[in-house]
């Protein structure tokens, strides 16, 4: 079974600049972050002259539902290809926090056998392998079908489509419903949010679960991450926006968890607004209240986030020069797309940065898209010995500098450039 969200899998060019979820006009800019290629596009080695395609990432915020957000420009198509190169299995840590989520809804909600876990946007299968080695049946929905086929080797069964209402029908008439459905980093990354929430709603049961994770807006806005904006984010959530696009679909949101991942994400729960076995929490209150008092749904609280991300591009330019002027050696560690946002838009390439380094075998060998820093196994780093090492997925830093700790053996550095470029 293979769906498309969109039926036309070429570029779209969009003539007015729309809310995604409500279909107000956007007028307000929060921050224009140039052209820039798609952040998991890596280039090949056949491929390094050939013509790259960049796209604007500018980011905006709806003054009627409080949704910031991107033009669409690039289909899911073109975004989840068949050659998608992020695999999540290769990040220790976020395989410690699915397995921890596993036990804390099992925990809570009772899940055994009898029950039916499903997980969208499964990608290797990372978290569903948990649920299936406690006897738990499980369904993944992943896209991209080379990341799908992996999951599938291991065990776990998953079906590779674009989910949505269409989706929903066919996966409801072949697998039932679920009782817990969830959802990490991927409801930002839908353009059309209203099928894709709606589309949740007609697969979940009477007293189903949903979980949904996705970083937090107000960590992007305060923190200064404006690396998490690229084109696979569609949408930037704060909880008042996501509370008011799952109510439009019937959907209430009874608890919410702020977690550190990502550099500060939320973990959203949603039941049928009809089913009252699950209360609203205080906690869910109490976030929508801050957000408010923070001034989260005023032009005003965005308009200054323009003028600090060009100064961090000005203090991580100027600390490059520094170095190179002095002689010193600096590499990359990822090859995330955040770190393609800020290499991008700061103008960094291999006049600045070595190389880069990452686990995934998908990756190396290949460049970088954009930038054209090549890309090696970490071995590379102990080989060459750099004086800096920039940690461009900095959210992961405690787990890099852990598995990296022995660059200090010859005085090497970790440099972290969110919010702000350090030595850590």
């Amino acid at each position: 079974m293979r769906t498309q969200s969109l039926t036309n899998p070429i570029s779209i060019i969009k003539t007015a600049s729309l809310c995604r979820f409500c279909g107000h006009t956007l007028q307000h800019s929060v921050v224009d972050l140039g052209m820039s290629p798609l952040c998991q596009k890596h280039i090949k080695p056949s491929e390094k002259n050939d013509m790259e395609r960049f796209y604007p990432l500018h980011a905006y915020i709806c003054d009627q539902c409080w949704l910031m957000q991107l033009e669409e420009f690039a289909t899911p198509d073109e975004i989840f290809a068949e050659d998608y190169a992020y695999f999540s299995s290769y990040s220790d840590s976020w395989l410690d926090h699915a397995r921890g989520y596993t036990d804390q809804m099992i925990d809570r909600f009772a899940y055994s056998a009898k029950h039916q876990v499903m997980e969208i946007a499964s990608n290797d299968g990372y978290l569903l392998q948990w649920f299936m080695k406690k006897g738990i049946p499980v369904l993944g929905i992943e896209p991209a079908s080379n990341v799908a086929e992996v999951a599938r080797n291991n065990g776990i069964r998953t079906e590779s489509v674009f989910f949505g209402l269409a989706t929903s029908v066919e996966l409801k008439k072949k697998y039932g419903q679920a009782d817990l459905l969830l959802g990490n980093n991927v409801l930002a990354h839908v353009p059309d949010i209203n099928d894709f929430v709606g589309g949740m709603k007609r697969l979940l049961k009477g007293q189903g679960v949903i979980t949904m994770e996705f970083p937090h807006l107000q960590k992007l806005i305060e923190e200064n991450q404006f690396d998490t904006i690229y084109h696979e984010h569609f949408s930037y959530l704060s909880f008042s926006a996501v509370n008011r696009i799952f109510d439009h679909h019937g959907l209430t949101l009874f608890d919410v968890e702020e977690l550190s991942t990502h550099g500060g994400s939320l973990r959203i729960y949603a039941r049928h607004n009809d089913d009252q076995t699950q209360p609203v929490s205080a906690r869910a209150h109490d976030l929508l209240e801050r957000e408010r008092e923070l001034g989260m749904e005023t032009v005003a609280y965005y308009k200054n986030f323009e003028e600090q991300v060009k100064e961090t591009k000005r203090k991580l330019l100027h600390f490059l020069i520094e170095k190179k002027r002095e002689g010193k050696t600096i590499v990359g560690y990822g090859a995330p797309g955040k770190g393609n946002t800020l290499l991008n838009y700061c103008g960094i390439r291999s006049d600045f940065i070595d190389y880069t380094v990452d686990r995934s075998p998908h990756k190396q060998g290949n460049y970088l898209p954009g930038s054209h820093i090549p890309i090696y196994s970490p071995e590379k780093i102990r080989e060459t010995k750099p004086d800096y090492v920039l940690i461009l997925p900095w959210n992961l830093k405690t787990e890099i500098k852990n598995q990296m700790s022995y660059i200090e053996d010859w005085g090497g550095k970790f440099v972290v450039p969110i919010p702000e470029v350090q030595i850590v």
